[in-house]
Formats: C-alpha cells, structure tokens, sequence
C-alpha cells in the first residue's frame, strides 16, 4: 500500500488493521484454546472453593428413554426409541441449584483422563464437515464448483451477485451447517472470479450465514425446539395460551430481506473499500482444506457443457428419487406421526447426507461428462485428497472439543447466564426498554454460549412469564430473542467453524489468522445488532403482527 493510500483510510478502517495486526499476533488457535483450558482448570478451582452457585428454573424436553436390544446375537447392542418420543418429546419445567463443579478434585481429575475420546467423537461439527466434504471435496476436484461459479457469474448481473450470495446464506440455516461449509467458500471463488477481493465474499458469505441464523423466510427445524421450549414457559404463567410454529415468521421473513440488504450494503460499502483490490494469487500452501478452485487446465468449452449437462441429469435424478421418499403421504422421509416434511421430519434430519449426496453425484456426472474425473479410482483419489487436507482442521477440533467440554463440565457458562438474566429481571424500566436489554444480554452471553437451544432453554422460564405480566406476547420475546443469538456468531472464538474461516481466509491473505477473520466481521456484528434492533423497535411500535395470529402485544 502507497504512504497515499495509508493516508487516505478512515478511522475506522485503521481502527480495524490494528485489531486485524493485534489479533493475528496471538499464537496459534489450536495454542490459543490449550491456554484457556487451562484458564478454565484454575477458574472452576476457585469458584468452588467459594461456593458459587445459583438456583434457576429451566425449561427442557424430558429424557428420553431407550431400550438396548441385541439383534441377531450381536454383542454390539442397538438402542431402540420409540419415535413419537424423539419427534415430539416431553417438555417439562423444574427447579434447578447449579455449583460450579472444580476440575482439580478426583472426580473432575477423572473427567479429563476419561473423556477425551468421547468430547471428540460427541463433537457434532466433525462428523457433519466429514460427511458433507465427501461430496462437496468430489466436486471441487472434478471441477464442477468452477464451472457452477462461471455460469452464475455469466448469468447474474455483477451488481446483483453481493445480494445473491447473502441472501442464499441467509436461506441456508434450513440446511442447518451446510451454509458453512458450502456457501462460505464459493462466496470467496465468486467475488475472486469478477476480480472483486476473495476476502470480501468471504466475510459477505459468513456474516449471512452465521450472523442471521435464526431467521428465515421458510420454517426451520430449529424454531420447532424452540417453539415448544417457549410453550411450556408460558405454561408457568398462563396455562391457557400457546403459541404456534409461525408466530415468528412474518417476522422471519421481513429480517431475511432486510439483512440482505444490509449486509450487502456493509460488504460493498465498508468491507470491501478497506480491503482494496485483490492483486495476489491463491495461496496453496497456506491452507489445511481442499482448494474451492483447484488449478484447472484450459476448460474446453463442449467438455464443459456435457459435464454440466450430465451434471443436471445426476441432479433431476436425486431430486426424483428424493421426491418419491418425501412428496407421497407414505414418504418414509415425512414425520411418521404427523405425516410433516418440515417439523421433525427425518428429511430435515439427513439434510447434510443429502447434501453429500447430491454434491457427489453430480460432481461424478460432471468429471464423466468433462472428463476431468476418468474411473472410481480418479474419484477415489479426490475424496482421499480432500481427507487428507483435512488433518490439521480436525486436531484442532480435538482440541476445541476437549475446551467446550470442560468449560459445560464446571457449569461457569449456565451461572453467568442466570446471573445476567436475575439482573436485567430487576431491572425497573419500561416493557420496550427491557426488551432491548433482553436483546443486549443475549448478545453478551452468546460470546460463551453460542447454542441457541441451551440459552433459550434458560432464557424463556424466566423472561417469558415477566414480559406476559407486563402484557408483552409470548412471541415478542421470542422474535427479541433472535435478534440477540445470532450477530455475535461471527466474532466469539467458540465459534465451532472459526478454525475452518480461518484456514479459507489463508488462501487468499498469507499470514492471515484469527485476527484477519475478526477484523472483517466486526463491522457486520455491530451494524447487524444494531440495524436488526431498531428495526425491531420499529415493527414492535407500529404493531405489525410477528406471524399468523401473532400479534406484538396480548390482545
């Protein structure tokens, strides 16, 4: 950069390479979370030996129970359930007293040597990025995630494409992870593919992904859980009144259009200018992950065609098979109990094996028709390719792992939660006013508890009953709710997919670190809080209806 160019960068965006400089001077993550282990070791010592502790009600679906059973004189056993209890469990409301549980007594010392392999195989990220990257790795190698990126780029207006990228990361929590591992990646192909800086499409990709996750413009499985957490809180208050699945989605669906558009603005506008242009090359040896646009000889265009052309015949042929498993009133992939494709269906269920799937079939279709892809064993060596450049993404998992277990096991995260919670209750100040607070303690408390079902779980006994007393709807505090879970997805370092954003923004910044990834966030956090807040504040003082039936305030 010119000492001109240094000159002419505003405040914040120097602001902003200072934090970029400062954070990636940190050692390494995987070092980063060694050090907090041991800071939650020596923590959850001292707590208890102070006695904290708290006494909370919770709202929480009931255990389930389950019969081992040995089929065909197996000595592994199979756990038999029955599925009205998995797809519409018990909710039960009760009194808990949590302590801090020390990680220096026997039985905390016990902890640590026993559980390593179970925090690692229990850990639900590394499972879901080895399925999914089966097929969606298939398809980079054989070429077909290029070629996608030239047709939507040849097809798109180029002012259009920031809003297209965001706006399917917005739709892809229905998806539940898949947008992480497939939107984020191609965003950054996409925009280095019109020559707009990778890092930009990035960020754009990761902050709707990440930092609007709990809004949609169609029902996702996630606001059946919380729906009936909500429910059994309003039982504590009122138990004549329920609130339905779409209580929210008027709602929903105005933030998903309102976020795209602002996320948008915030790429080109403020992310992007600081960033500059892309004038580097792809750094190949700097990444742990397979390359999203792997070098490609010259792509004869016939080849290509027939590839994308088979491709789509792999496509309609998955969707077909897919359709006849779902669509027909017996589908095996509907909820059995109530017939429902969305609300607890074993089709929301196996959504990142179907993604697997239709990435692996169309990625071989593609390598067939372009011939890029010349036998199973050319389809062997790419997934092997893809696995291997995994390794040091997974030892970090393990690591991450071992952290969020031990950090649940001393119970730190659920006291800080109450505590807050106690205090913005007490709090004496206005229906509206406490809402924004609600909103604002949710923020905080998602950079230690980044789940969205445990906070709710904690949240909605105490904050559901207080706001219906002072005449607030149950799904009012829900929709405040999802304003607070989802801004601060993109910074907290217990962001289970940081380490993976991390090892994409390498590709195309050499050096860069956690440091690069949380300077370009920060802008998207607090103008997506505070955007998303008064916009809130806004439908909550006209009284636009949250859903069907839904009104902001009890009639």
């Amino acid at each position: 950069m010119t000492a001109e160019a240094a000159r002419k960068r505003t405040f914040s965006q120097r602001m902003l390479d200072g934090i970029e400089k400062v954070g990636n001077k940190v050692p390494h993550p995987v070092m980063i979370f060694l050090g907090l282990i041991a800071v939650i070791i020596v923590l959850s010592a001292a707590f208890a030996a102070m006695g904290v502790s708290v006494t909370y009600e919770v709202t929480e679906p009931a255990p389930i129970v389950a019969e081992e059973t040995y089929p065909g004189g197996t000595h592994e056993p199979s756990v038999t359930v029955v599925p009205a209890d998995v797809y519409h469990p018990e909710v039960d409301t009760h009194t808990e007293t949590t302590e801090i549980k020390s990680l220096l007594t026997a039985d905390g010392i016990r902890f640590i040597f026993t559980s390593a392999v179970t925090n690692f195989t229990n850990f639900g990220v590394v499972g879901v990025i080895l399925v999914a990257m089966i097929g969606v790795g298939l398809a980079e190698q054989a070429g077909l995630i290029g070629a996608l990126i030239r047709k939507l780029v040849a097809v798109a207006p180029k002012w259009s494409l920031t809003f297209i990228i965001v706006l399917v990361g917005i739709l892809s929590s229905i998806a539940s992870d898949a947008g992480y591992l497939v939107l984020i990646p191609l965003g950054a192909v996409a925009f280095m593919s019109v020559g707009r800086h990778p890092l930009a499409g990035l960020a754009a990709a990761f902050a709707a992904v990440g930092g609007t996750f709990m809004v949609n413009v169609m029902i996702t499985p996630t606001d059946g859980i919380i729906t009936e957490i909500t429910n059994e809180a309003i039982a504590l208050a009122d138990p004549t009144k329920t609130i339905s699945l779409t209580a929210n989605l008027y709602f929903a669906i105005g933030s998903s259009l309102f976020l795209a558009a602002l996320i948008t603005f915030v790429t080109e506008k403020i992310v992007e200018p600081r960033l500059g242009v892309f004038t580097g090359a792809v750094d190949r040896g700097a990444t742990e992950i397979p390359d999203a646009d792997p070098p490609e000889a010259e792509v004869d265009p016939a080849a290509q065609s027939r590839g994308l052309r088979l491709a789509l015949y792999g496509l309609l042929a998955v969707v077909a098979v897919l359709a006849l498993l779902a669509v027909p009133s017996w589908g095996i992939l509907r909820n059995p109990e109530t017939g429902s494709l969305i609300e607890d269906s074993p089709l929301m269920d196996s959504l990142i094996f179907i993604i697997m799937l239709i990435f692996l079939v169309t990625g071989v279709c593609y390598g067939a028709g372009a011939g890029t892809l010349k036998g199973s064993a050319a389809a062997m060596a790419a997934i092997t390719k893809t696995f291997a450049g995994l390794g040091g993404l997974i030892f970090m998992l393990l690591v991450i792992a071992q952290f969020i277990a031990y950090f649940n096991y001393t119970n730190m995260a659920t006291i800080a939660a109450v505590k807050m919670a106690d205090g913005l209750e007490s709090a004496n100040i206005g229906p509206l006013w406490l809402l924004i607070g609600f909103i604002l303690v949710t923020l905080v408390l998602d950079l230690i508890i980044p789940g969205v079902i445990p906070k709710w779980a904690i949240f909605a006994p105490i904050f559901v009953p207080l706001f219906l007393r002072l005449g607030i709807a149950p799904q009012t505090v829900l929709a405040a709710y999802r304003i607070g879970d989802s801004p601060v997805n993109v910074v907290t370092p217990l962001m289970v997919y940081l380490p993976f954003i991390v090892l994409l923004a390498q590709k195309y910044k050499k050096g860069a670190g956690v440091g690069t990834v949380v300077s370009l966030m920060i802008p998207y956090m607090l103008i997506i809080a505070a955007a998303w807040t008064l916009f809130f504040v806004g439908w909550y003082l006209v009284g636009i209806p949250l859903g069907p039936g839904a009104p902001v305030e009890l009639p």
